[in-house]
């Protein structure tokens, strides 16, 4: 009876031990959570985009949960969430209580943050009023122009000890639809990467002068990372930008 006893007990011991040990290795790193709108002229992109991340969360055992608008954004709702990825939105349609969850998490470093290309359509659009916070964590700047269509040119990493620019070669070629702001954000933030618009392919007359596409603000507590490039999805198809990304994923996460 005691020999019973003691391999049940023994038993139950190591069903516990190995539910434990298991529970750890299964347990997610961190959680993300991305917001992209329905539709819309970056679709193709959102999609390249989902797999690839949705792998990559796989292969880094993370999480990432998205959203199609801000509705759900509260001070409450980002307790869930490590990392805010700003996938495909702009930064005008937000609630008043979007607004205040978002400055509360950005400012106090409650979680990173990523934005591509979309955050930076700073101004009055479909009646909404220009969020002047936004503009100011941005770097201070306005949308005025951008390039339809697209077009390459060369980027220069000016930053190149910056943990996001690990395995970036100094320059390369990459391609967008560049924003124009009413100034560059320059002096505002620190600026890691910029575009050459000289190397415009094809050439265009939309230009800025000082081009910054790479930048983070430290002027808030939460590591965060604006990529101007976010409209081709097969940006996905090349190393330089997916090492960006991914660089930038496991940098912003960290507090």
């Amino acid at each position: 009876m005691k020999q019973r006893l003691t391999y049940l007990c023994l038993s139950i011991l190591l069903i516990i031990c190995y539910t434990t040990q298991a529970q750890k290795i299964t347990k997610p790193r961190f959680r993300v959570i991305a917001i992209a709108e329905i539709g819309g002229g970056h679709a193709r992109f959102d999609t390249a985009a989902k797999i690839w991340l949705n792998k990559l969360a796989i292969d880094s055992n993370f999480t990432i949960d998205y959203i199609t608008d801000t509705k759900p954004i509260t001070k409450a709702f980002l307790r869930k969430y490590q990392l805010f990825i700003q996938l495909d939105y702009p930064p005008y349609p937000w609630s008043d209580t979007a607004q205040m969850a978002f400055e509360n998490y950005i400012k106090k470093g409650k979680g990173g943050w990523i934005g591509f290309h979309h955050p930076t359509l700073l101004g009055v659009f479909d009646g909404y009023p220009m969020w002047q916070w936004y503009s100011q964590f941005m770097g201070g700047i306005e949308f005025k122009n951008n390039i339809p269509g697209g077009t390459s040119a060369l980027l220069t990493v000016e930053d190149k000890d910056h943990p996001i620019m690990k395995g970036l070669p100094a320059s390369f070629t990459t391609k967008d639809e560049w924003y124009i702001y009413n100034q560059s954000p320059r002096g505002n933030v620190h600026v890691l990467a910029s575009i050459n618009e000289e190397t415009y392919d094809p050439q265009k007359n939309v230009k800025m002068g000082d081009h910054p596409v790479i930048w983070t603000n430290e002027h808030v507590k939460a590591r965060n990372i604006y990529i101007a490039m976010g409209h081709f999805p097969s940006l996905f198809q090349d190393e330089n930008y997916t090492t960006l990304v991914r660089n930038a994923i496991f940098w912003a996460v960290k507090k």
